[in-house]
């Protein structure tokens, strides 16, 4: 048997929480035999919903926390001060070398927060980005970054992509994944002074397949497997993905079941409508990785079920496997990288 994955899980998060959370931890340890889990949370909630379960018992722990971080709470503040939280005491597992990744469906904010206090970031990275998957026509799009960095460096832009490009091609199989530039036109020019200035760097750096700049509009066509932004505009992006996908599907259902002829219809095209369901579903790839910590944080949908919880699991064993930190560390040549920059702190400090 392979090495065990052992993951924290914050059983308080989330809108079905902790119902939801439990089962979807549930159906992944049935289905991988090398997952460990330590559920975060109130010890007598999560042992009654485990309690409706079939599961290995000797590869379940949990860790009773007396609190819980609303989402409507200030991040920082929350992360500070509720040290008995579901989310403080998950990520400082993995801060710990105690579990492998943290998956959370509950405050972004907090994970973000957290992410960046306890576990910290690995030598050389200057900021980690979140970094969701979004379905398209030709397979899935990483958008990056889209909540952690409101107002990056160029440099930070051009790290994201580097990050990105490694995650996609070993974590989906995408040989030389296409990064292209999220910005107004499709021309070098075209764009603030943050996207000129990126698009420059990005042309100049080696190790990925700049393809240029694209427009929002494109994403859902598939032209790019790595979409490379800033977290205002990513998040602007991803919101708009989520708010016109849920329309159509409504709106969709709503026209097939207006009628007995279209009911009729409904039924003989139910199989491929299952199909394109299934493309466009990002679900399909887990959640929204925190990338370039020193440990894994994997953000879910705060609306996450069982399905959701177990897909972002599977990720987790995924990205060790795959030693998808290591490969941060050597192809981005983070040491060196880090090195320089300690010799240049020194530098300032004795002029």
């Amino acid at each position: 048997m392979s090495e065990f994955v052992h993951v924290a899980v914050d059983a308080m998060g989330g809108d079905h929480a902790p119902a939801e959370i439990v089962k979807g931890t549930m159906d992944a340890l049935n289905k991988c035999p090398n997952l460990k889990v330590t559920l975060t949370g109130p010890e007598d909630l999560v042992k009654a919903e485990l309690s409706k379960h079939q599961y290995p018992q000797d590869r379940v722990q949990i860790l009773n926390c007396t609190e819980v971080i609303a989402m409507a709470e200030p991040p920082v503040e929350a992360i500070r001060t509720k040290k008995d939280s579901s989310i403080v005491k998950g990520l400082r597992l993995v801060k710990d070398g105690e579990c492998d990744a943290f998956v959370t469906a509950g405050s972004t904010g907090a994970a973000l927060a957290g992410g960046q206090l306890l576990v910290g970031r690995i030598k050389g990275i200057e900021r980690p980005p979140l970094a969701p998957i979004l379905p398209s026509a030709k397979g899935p799009v990483l958008l990056i970054d889209c909540g952690a960095n409101m107002d990056p460096r160029p440099t930070m832009l051009v790290q994201f992509a580097q990050m990105g490009s490694i995650y996609m091609r070993n974590m989906t199989g995408i040989e030389n994944p296409r990064v292209g530039l999220i910005n107004v036109g499709t021309e070098e020019e075209k764009g603030n002074d943050l996207a000129k200035q990126a698009h420059q760097l990005l042309k100049e750096c080696p190790g990925i397949n700049f393809v240029g700049n694209v427009e929002a509009r494109e994403l859902p066509e598939g032209v790019v497997d790595v979409a490379v932004t800033d977290a205002f505009t990513g998040n602007a992006v991803l919101k708009m993905y989520e708010g016109v996908a849920k329309v159509i599907l409504h709106e969709l259902k709503g026209a097939l079941m207006s009628s007995l002829i279209s009911k009729i219809g409904a039924l003989m095209i139910k199989p491929a409508l299952k199909g394109m369901i299934k493309t466009f579903d990002a679900s399909e790839y887990g959640g929204a990785p925190m990338l370039g910590l020193k440990g894994l944080v994997v953000k879910t949908h705060g609306n996450s079920k069982a399905v959701d919880i177990s897909k972002a699991l599977e990720q987790c064993i995924t990205f060790k496997e795959k030693k998808i930190n290591d490969l941060f560390r050597s192809e981005m040549k983070l040491d060196e990288l880090a090195a320089r920059k300690r010799a240049s702190g020194s530098k300032t400090t004795e002029s």
